[in-house]
């Protein structure tokens, strides 16, 4: 398999975390579970209705790349989806969004306002959180972890860019 390739395979088998880590972005105006799961240890953007969607959103979305491999799809695939349940796609969801929190949680601890970036750490929380979770169902290739840890903070900082630029974000990193 060429390095592009195996990249490639790498961010597609982690799409479910990708999707996962946006979703509180994308559901931002439902009022529903619009409550923070604590102010006082998370800061008030961290909400049930965030840690809710990105979960859902992980295992929709794996369940997706199950039934596109089911159909052929296999060019991308670093795992072979009919071997595991969408629970993979739900940890991957839930791992994502739970690496934010706790790194909110320290951010707290340092006084970072909610909000305000925190450079490096921004940028892998979701990483770090998500491979943890996973490894209750499936332990990536070390190469896959270090792909991901590579490339999912400079594709971190792309999609924020362009959401400020779309007007979704408010600041541009």
């Amino acid at each position: 398999m060429s390095l592009f390739l195996f990249i490639t395979s790498s961010l597609y088998f982690f799409l479910p975390a990708y999707i996962a880590n946006m979703m509180p972005v994308f559901v931002k105006k439902v009022p529903l579970l619009n409550k923070p799961i604590s102010e006082k240890y998370f800061g008030k953007n961290k909400t049930w209705r965030g840690l809710v969607a990105a979960t859902i959103a992980g295992g929709i979305i794996f369940i997706i790349q199950q039934l596109l491999y089911k159909a052929g799809f296999t060019q991308l695939a670093l795992i072979d989806y009919t071997d595991f349940t969408p629970i993979l796609g739900f940890l991957l969801g839930f791992g994502a969004i739970t690496g934010d929190l706790i790194k909110s949680y320290y951010k707290r601890q340092a006084e970072i306002p909610p909000g305000q970036p925190w450079y490096g750490f921004d940028q892998v929380d979701f990483v770090i959180g998500a491979i943890i979770s996973s490894f209750l169902i499936y332990v990536p290739q070390i190469e896959t972890v270090i792909i991901l840890l590579i490339v999912s903070p400079l594709l971190h900082l792309i999609v924020n860019y362009l959401g400020f630029q779309l007007g979704i974000r408010e600041r541009k990193i």
